[in-house]
């Protein structure tokens, strides 16, 4: 049984009771080829990761509602809780915002290096290099896709084609939706981007199966803007329910696609990028335990313990590079805040 499931029972216990583009490429021999030197994988494989950001789920709400999607996942994984907001009282300490958050991913290092502190006013510093950038580096270029609900993420945070973020262009792209008026144009916000999400599930299953890319970034907005709405509660608890289900599209596609082709070895990275004050559970950005905790799922069993050290967002960019096999250039890793969770 996994943490995670755990503390779901312990706690019953206690209370008794795509539309792709066009323009998609090819990606038959675009893929880098590996041994893999794991027992349980010991033929060539091709390395995919696919990571999804959840928004602004607690980790003692992810472990108390009930989630068969992510249990899906962490099925023959893990589950453990991590922390964002870098360390207290240093030069890293980071404000536990979304894009900061999303950005300490992407990059592997805190606000301090990546320049982002806010969700407004974005200006990142592109020197330091995102987990896409390093993907296309390679000698063999990994193929990259992007299913999200923000456009920011990409033309800003990833600074998409732009030359002082290394020039290049994703090969899949979902996104935009949110600032079409012709998408949905009669609902309200929030019933408008949970709309949205579940369309960039539907665009970004269908990805997964048909395309595989290399590495792909699923971001979901709903369980925060219902959370900033509602705060903690009943509405939160059924977000999170709907969420989760488009976790299990995901990772049904995943499955799908290992069941198509053989010689792929999937990482499945799901987690959230902030937590959410305990007072009512409606805001975040400050340092307090709850909105700096929150929570890594993975399909794989090779995640070190949370007894051997405790994990941070900023530990998902090496992990990727680790499962990936990506060739880091020396300058790039030594600006690095986090160390792989994989274990050796």
């Amino acid at each position: 049984m996994g943490l995670r499931r755990v503390i779901k029972a312990a706690r019953q216990l206690a209370l008794i009771s795509v539309g792709l583009l066009s323009t998609a490429p090819t990606y038959a021999d675009s893929a880098m080829v590996v041994t893999d030197t794991r027992p349980e994988v010991a033929v060539k494989k091709r390395p995919k990761t696919l990571f999804v950001i959840v928004d602004g789920i607690p980790a003692d709400v992810i472990e108390r509602v009930n989630t068969p999607g992510i249990d899906a996942v962490t099925a023959s994984g893990s589950y453990q809780r991590a922390y964002v907001g870098g360390e207290l009282g240093l030069p890293t300490q980071s404000p536990t915002v979304s894009a900061v958050g999303y950005m300490s991913l992407l990059t592997g290092t805190w606000s301090n290096k990546h320049n982002v502190r806010a969700n407004h006013g974005l200006e990142p510093n592109y020197a330091y290099w995102d987990i896409f950038r390093v993907a296309k580096h390679q000698a063999e270029p990994a193929t990259t896709a992007i299913f999200s609900t923000w456009t920011d993420n990409r033309t800003i945070l990833l600074g998409d084609g732009l030359p002082e973020a290394g020039g290049n262009k994703f090969d899949v792209v979902a996104d935009g939706f949110e600032v079409d008026p012709t998408f949905a144009p009669d609902l309200d916000d929030v019933d408008r981007i949970q709309t949205i999400d579940l369309h960039v599930t539907s665009v970004a299953a269908k990805s997964l199966v048909e395309v595989g890319p290399d590495l792909s970034w699923v971001y979901l907005q709903h369980t925060d803007d219902i959370g900033h709405r509602d705060g903690d509660g009943p509405s939160m608890d059924l977000a999170v329910r709907w969420i989760d289900k488009r976790v299990l599209e995901l990772h049904s596609a995943v499955k799908a696609r290992e069941q198509q082709v053989a010689d792929e070895d999937w990482l499945v990275i799901i987690t959230t990028d902030h937590g959410r004050k305990s007072s009512d559970g409606k805001s975040h950005g400050g340092q307090s335990e709850r909105e700096r905790t929150i929570w890594i799922a993975s399909n794989t069993p090779s995640m070190v313990s949370p007894a051997e050290r405790k994990a941070a967002i900023v530990d998902i960019y090496p992990t990727i590079v680790a499962h990936m096999r990506f060739d880091l250039p020396d300058e790039v890793a030594a600006q690095l805040e986090g160390q792989s969770l994989l274990s050796k």
